[in-house]
């Protein structure tokens, strides 16, 4: 294998990536876009139910401050389910406008359209939540987080950020419009609410509570907030990480067998 070869993926997956980003510059309304609804959501939720729901939390000292530090992890994965529902979109579009197709029929590596796809959306989700944590901030969020537990912070929304982009990636190749795409991650973006992002656990009914404990989102909310407030975190980093893991590889393989089938027996 020559050299050429073996830096050519790694050249075609540059370009796909700068093209990625040259959207993101030239369309900066769409980043924006992917932060408003989780803005919205922390705004609702710290002004219109933060005042009770706090309460519920702390007690009668409770109240809006300690609830905006307990709901802002579950709006940053709400942040993350946001940006996978815009990735599908963006794979549908390139698919049913005939991009794909395109790119096919080219001297360029598969690999590197995919690629393209992945990381330019990880870019774009981080800028988005980076845009939601500086609304937080304003707004009265207040972590107890040093420097090294933002490192971890930073890693684990980068992790799942990763595992569920790949995930979208698979679902807007098996959506056969961009409608279609619209609506196929939409059970991502409600996750958090049947977890720990938003209400504890333990004051739901015994069925759900089951589900919300079991299901992905809670042991990677439950990473942050532990990481953000020192709280005890225990063994949900390493469920986190291996949910994390889980959901990469599997959209992966999903999103390349997808990618690979032969166009004419769709």
């Amino acid at each position: 294998m020559t050299a050429t070869t073996r830096t050519r993926p790694l050249s075609d997956s540059a370009t796909m990536v700068r093209r990625q980003f040259l959207h993101m510059l030239r369309y900066p309304s769409l980043t924006l876009m992917l932060a408003g609804m989780p803005i919205v959501m922390l705004l609702l939720f710290v002004y219109v139910f933060g005042g009770t729901l706090g309460n519920g939390l702390g007690g009668a000292g409770g109240g809006r401050e300690a609830y905006i530090n307990y709901v802002v992890p579950g709006i940053l994965l709400m942040t993350v389910a946001s940006a996978a529902q815009g990735t599908a979109i963006a794979v549908a579009m390139d698919m049913t406008e005939g991009i794909i197709a395109r790119f096919r029929t080219m001297n360029i590596a598969r690999v590197s359209v995919l690629t393209g796809h992945v990381i330019g959306s990880l870019g774009q989700t981080l800028v988005s939540i980076v845009i939601v944590i500086g609304v937080a901030l304003l707004i009265g969020f207040r972590p107890d987080a040093g420097p090294m537990a933002w490192l971890g912070v930073a890693g684990m929304l980068a992790l799942f950020t990763f595992a569920l982009i790949w995930l979208s990636t698979a679902l807007g190749l098996v959506a056969k419009s961009v409608e279609t795409a619209s609506n196929t991650p939409m059970p991502l973006m409600l996750l958090p609410f049947f977890g720990s992002g938003f209400v504890p656990t333990d004051s739901m009914p015994t069925a759900l509570r089951w589900f919300a404990d079991y299901q992905p989102f809670t042991p990677i909310t439950e990473t942050l907030r532990g990481l953000l407030f020192g709280t005890p975190i225990g063994n949900d980093a390493a469920i986190a990480v291996a949910w994390c893991a889980v959901i990469a590889l599997a959209g992966y393989l999903w999103a390349k067998q997808l990618f690979n089938r032969d166009p004419s027996a769709t």
